[in-house]
Parts: structure tokens; C-alpha cells; sequence
């Protein structure tokens, strides 16, 4: 079901399509997806121009389009290279497409006036470590930058979706769009988490056209079909937002109640509220949270192949529950399923479109 949700949603099945009747384009693909976006215009246009962004250690090598590596989740010094020669390829007077994907922001990083990489580094983190949903994370990201909330032309973008409700302005902190929130609403968020910041208001008008290729609901469809097929009655419970725990222990109660033979799905990115020096990540933590019960089984995984700190996608579930309490005090879910052999190791999936859990009831 997981692989489906995968495979619906890859590059070089959502991105042709899409692709304009133009000649030799610049592209810039910035994300956890881009080298397959990268890979899919390619072998569409002759030798198009441009550079791939990708985090450090992933992405297959192409060939006219350049292959770059930078910072995730945090940004690095590459990140901000990589910005500085996205904005200058826009420049040009030729033909700009964007392929954009979750995991842009810290790929391409370019801090405004009055903040260094340290302190956009620093403030990330806290916001990451506050538990605060990514919308929120995203809005501070767009008046922080010199390059986010639509500072960066496009004629066309097509996206990838990783963020609940797909909208634009949330893929990748929307390099390429105009942003609706203000510098104001930025503030308020900052105040909220007693962190403060140089803001600076975002691009209320963009060039260019944006389309969204792929993105969460298309991943829980196709789980759904493919849970049909194995003889699962799916129940999708669409896009869910909230502390990974909460929920993970709600889902399980849901799937307790269910009649046998459900497949209880669903997707969307939950937060994690910090405060152990374990490893883990938030689907890691549901899983965690929604262990032990008999009748149950379960899995929860990021579809970008990397779950937090964990080192792994997410992990399998069932009854067993020992230890589980302390695992979850102090954050280290990724230990925890590392002795019972239960991780989910996938490696790079080539997309990303948030998180899809799937509960079994046997």
C-alpha cells in the first residue's frame, strides 16, 4: 500500500505531462524530489540548461542539468550558494522552469537583511524543535529570505506537494509565488514561540504560472486502491495534523473500533514537541504511541525515505509496547524500534508528499 502511495506520485510519472512546448529551458529543480524532475525534463527537452538541488548524499547523477548538493533540514553554506545561482540563472532572458518539491526551503536559503546562515540555522531549529506545524514554519521562512515568498521568477512552476491542503505558498516556503501572509502574521508566530527574528515583508505579486503535479491526496488514493485490491475495506482519514503521539494513540483506538478487515489510512504531517536528546521523528513517534494493542498492525513512514533523526522512512507497529513509555519521555523512538528489528528502511523514495500511515485490523 505504502509502495503504491510511492509510486503515484514519482517524477517520472507525474511530471511529463505537464511539460511545455518550448526550447532548450532553464531549470531550476530545487527539493528532495528534483534530480527525478530534474531526470524527467531532460529526457523531454535537448540538453536543457539549469542546476538540481538536492540534499547532501541523494540524487542520481544527470547530465546538462547540473546536480547540486545542500543542507537538510537545516541550511548550510552550499544552500546558500545554491540560492545565489538559482537567482542568477532567472535572470536570464530565456524561458525559466521550475520543478519544485518539499525540502526547497533549506536547500535554498539566501537570509535577509540583518541575519546570518547562523542565526537562520538557529531559528529553524527551534522552530523544528517547538512542535510548531509547518505552515507556521514556513510563514517566518517567507520573511526571512531573500529568495522565498515569490523573489524568485518562474514562468512556469510545477510542484510536487508535501504540505496539508497543497497550497503553493507552502511548497518549499513558494520561491516562486506570491505570498498571502504578512510580515504581521510572521511576528505573531515568532511572539507565540518567544523567538525573535529580522523580518522583512514578502512578494505580494509573482510572474509565471504554478501547477501542482502530485501531491498527499493522490498518495492516500492509491493506497486506498491498492488496500482494495488485497481485500482491505480502506477507511482514509485524509490529511492529519496534531502532536505525533496524540494522534497515534487516537488512530489505534479508531482502528480498535473498526470492523475486521479495515485498512485505516492517512497522510498530512504531524509535529513533535521536543524535549529528549533521543532520535526519532514524528512517525516514528506514532507508531511508538500506537503500539500495543493486539489486533493491529501498522506502518508509518515519511514518503521521502527519512523520518526526523531516525536514519529511516518510519516503522512497522503491533502489540508489542515494552519500554514504550520511556522511548517516548525521552524522544528516542528510533532505539526503541532499532531492537525489534522494525524500522522501515527505504533509502531516497525520488518524492515527497508528506507522511502516509496505514493501520491494519486484523
Amino acid at each position: 500500500m505504502f509502495q503504491a502511495g510511492i509510486a503515484a506520485c514519482h517524477p517520472q510519472r507525474v511530471v511529463p505531462p505537464h511539460l511545455p512546448a518550448v526550447e532548450r529551458p532553464i531549470v531550476l529543480a530545487i527539493g528532495k524530489a528534483a534530480a527525478g524532475m530534474a531526470a524527467a525534463a531532460e529526457a523531454h527537452y535537448p540538453e536543457p540548461a539549469g542546476i538540481a538541488v538536492v540534499p547532501h548524499g541523494t540524487g542520481a547523477a544527470l547530465g546538462s542539468i547540473a546536480l547540486v548538493h545542500a543542507g537538510h533540514p537545516l541550511p548550510d553554506e552550499a544552500s546558500v550558494a545554491a540560492a545565489e545561482r538559482l537567482l542568477a540563472l532567472a535572470s536570464a532572458d530565456r524561458f525559466v522552469l521550475a520543478l519544485l518539491s518539499g525540502g526547497a526551503s533549506a536547500l535554498a536559503c539566501l537570509p535577509g537583511p540583518g541575519l546570518t546562515l547562523a542565526g537562520k540555522r538557529a531559528l529553524t531549529d527551534a522552530l523544528l524543535r517547538s512542535g510548531a506545524p509547518i505552515g507556521e514554519i514556513n510563514c517566518v521562512r517567507r520573511h526571512l529570505s531573500r529568495i522565498k515568498g515569490g523573489r524568485l521568477r518562474a514562468d512556469l512552476t510545477l510542484a510536487i506537494a508535501d504540505t496539508a491542503g497543497a497550497r503553493p505558498e507552502d511548497i518549499g516556503s513558494g520561491p516562486t509565488v506570491a505570498d498571502p501572509t504578512t510580515v504581521e502574521q510572521a511576528r505573531a508566530i515568532l511572539d507565540r514561540y518567544r523567538l525573535a527574528a529580522p523580518l522583512r515583508e514578502s512578494a505580494k505579486r509573482a510572474e509565471g504560472e504554478f501547477r501542482i503535479v502530485a501531491g498527499p491526496a493522490d498518495a492516500l488514493a492509491a493506497a486506498a486502491a491498492a488496500a482494495e485490491r488485497l481485500g482491505y475495506r480502506p477507511v482514509v482519514l485524509g490529511e492529519v495534523a496534531g502532536e505525533a503521539r496524540e494522534i497515534g494513540r487516537a488512530h489505534a483506538r479508531l482502528a480498535m473500533a473498526a470492523a475486521p478487515g479495515t485498512a485505516l489510512i492517512s497522510g498530512g504531517e504531524l509535529t513533535v514537541a521536543v524535549t529528549g536528546s533521543g532520535r526519532g521523528g514524528p512517525n516514528l513517534e506514532y507508531a511508538l504511541a500506537a503500539s500495543g494493542h493486539t489486533g493491529i498492525a501498522g506502518l508509518a513512514a515519511d514518503t521521502d525515505g527519512l523520518d526526523g533523526t531516525s536514519g529511516a522512512a518510519g516503522a512497522f507497529f503491533g502489540a508489542d509496547a515494552d519500554g514504550a513509555a520511556a522511548a517516548l519521555a525521552a524522544n528516542d523512538s528510533a532505539a526503541w524500534f532499532a531492537t525489534r528489528d522494525a524500522l522501515f528502511v527505504t533509502g531516497p523514495t525520488g518524492t515527497n508528499v508528506s507522511d502516509l500511515r496505514i493501520i491494519l485490523r486484523s
